[in-house]
């Protein structure tokens, strides 16, 4: 139901912005919709799960809130990122 070490070590290759970068906001968000995407396949088979709900709902706002300090702070780094990751605005 959470993703993997590997998976989290792929993610913050692919969306770092120095080498020794592991806590950006780009990160940040990579790793929350992996995470996202996780328990949204979880909730489509196991519906009455509501803890599991509540955790999406509080992932989905953690991420919404660094989305919106990214835009604040460059705009054009926010649309590359949701365009990477297939996020909708």
């Amino acid at each position: 139901m959470s993703i993997t070490k590997q998976q989290k070590t792929d993610l913050i290759q692919g969306y770092r912005r120095t080498d020794a970068d592991t806590g950006s906001p780009d990160v940040q968000i990579a790793v929350l919709t992996a995470r996202i995407n996780e328990l949204t396949s979880h909730l489509q088979q196991h519906s009455k799960d509501h803890a599991s709900r509540r955790g999406l709902l509080m992932l989905v706002s953690r991420r919404r809130r660094l989305l919106d300090y990214v835009r604040r702070l460059d705009a054009g780094r926010y649309v590359d990122l949701i365009s990477r990751l297939g996020i909708r605005k």
